[in-house]
């Protein structure tokens, strides 16, 4: 089978040649099922994160040793099962994720992991639900417990998870204001009704809010929605209300901002940490209550999943240097037994 298989760390942004960390291998050995209750999938999609990225260049907090096959939310067609698979059968789709081994055409999962995508969904934009919205799904939802009275500033609203979280704070009535970078981006989360959006690389992000506030006559922000650190993080702060809730999704900035303790001290804030992936370790019915939420929202309409580009596995350098460069509105796929050449879908 076709598999992108990690044989050094590095970027894999650039040409996919000898000095590349990746590799596309086209005759990776096919998984066995390893287990009675094991389902092997035909891979569809996959999609790809900012995590992902990290995890080649060696800078995300797991490290696998090499050579490994990267790779993490995906969705499918049932291939084969094992004797006492009791849930799905082969032909059925499904989608799922794991901490490695979805950038290649077959991957197996215990049929516990897997989800079944309902009718009418589309499979390739099944593949992005899972990491992204799920990540939006547990901070937003379930930890700070969002309600619609609530003011919602989300960071890097553009992105993969910057967008969920964009789209579920709508979901959940809240006011929701979006940070992005460049014409084309802020264009976009105001055609989803985003209640106001801040063009950082034109405007003061801290006065362009404070106006925003100011004439809804509100008072601050109630929830930040943090996939970004850095700078933004900082100048975010002064925004926030009198217990408020931050959300530590990430630091695509490359800086990991300094809270200070004295300031959630004296305004009562509450900072969630949020790493998803520890929730498949430590709350494995938890995830899987919160993706198949996300599914029925799916199935319904009231969560769409806008992606930017879907490119083939043998392109996947290129799909990387969406994410590193930042060029995506939404998420970037990798598409198996599809042809076609890169393309978007907003």
């Amino acid at each position: 089978m076709e598999a992108l298989v990690c044989e050094k760390l590095g970027d894999p942004g650039g040409k996919m040649d000898e000095n590349s960390p990746i590799v596309l291998s086209k005759n990776y050995p096919i998984p066995q099922l390893d287990s009675t209750t094991a389902v092997r999938v035909r891979v569809k999609a996959t999609s790809l994160n900012y995590a992902n990225y990290l995890q080649i260049l060696g800078k995300y907090q797991e490290k696998p040793p090499l050579p490994f096959v990267p790779g993490s939310d995906y969705s499918g067609i049932v291939d084969a099962v094992g004797p006492n698979v009791s849930i799905f059968k082969v032909g059925d789709r499904v989608c799922s994720f794991a901490s490695l081994g979805s950038f290649a055409q077959f991957i197996v999962a215990d049929q516990s992991q897997l989800l079944r995508v309902p009718e009418g969904c589309d499979l390739v934009e099944a593949a992005a639900l899972p990491v992204a919205y799920g990540t939006s799904h547990v901070a937003l939802v379930h930890r700070a417990r969002l309600t619609s009275s609530q003011v919602l500033l989300v960071l890097g609203a553009a992105g993969g998870v910057g967008l969920s979280a964009v789209q579920i704070g709508k979901a959940c009535g809240a006011i929701v204001i979006a940070v992005a970078r460049g014409f084309e981006k802020v264009g976009f989360l105001k055609s989803l009704g985003v209640d106001h959006v801040v063009d950082s690389s034109k405007e003061d992000v801290t006065m362009s809010v404070k106006d925003f506030l100011k004439a809804r006559k509100l008072k601050g922000v109630d929830v930040l929605y943090d996939p970004v650190g850095g700078k933004p993080t900082k100048a975010a702060l002064k925004l926030l209300n009198w217990g408020a809730q931050i959300l530590v999704i990430g630091f695509a900035s490359g800086e990991i901002p300094v809270i200070p303790a004295n300031f959630a001290l004296v305004k009562n804030w509450t900072i969630h940490g949020l790493y998803w992936g520890s929730y498949g370790i430590h709350r494995p019915g938890f995830l899987e209550d919160s993706l198949r939420e996300l599914l029925s929202w799916m199935e319904k309409g009231l969560i769409t999943i806008h992606i930017s580009h879907i490119y083939s596995v043998s392109e996947a350098n290129l799909a990387f240097c969406a994410i590193r460069d930042r060029k995506a509105i939404g998420k970037v796929m990798i598409a198996f037994d599809d042809k076609t050449s890169p393309r978007s879908k907003l």
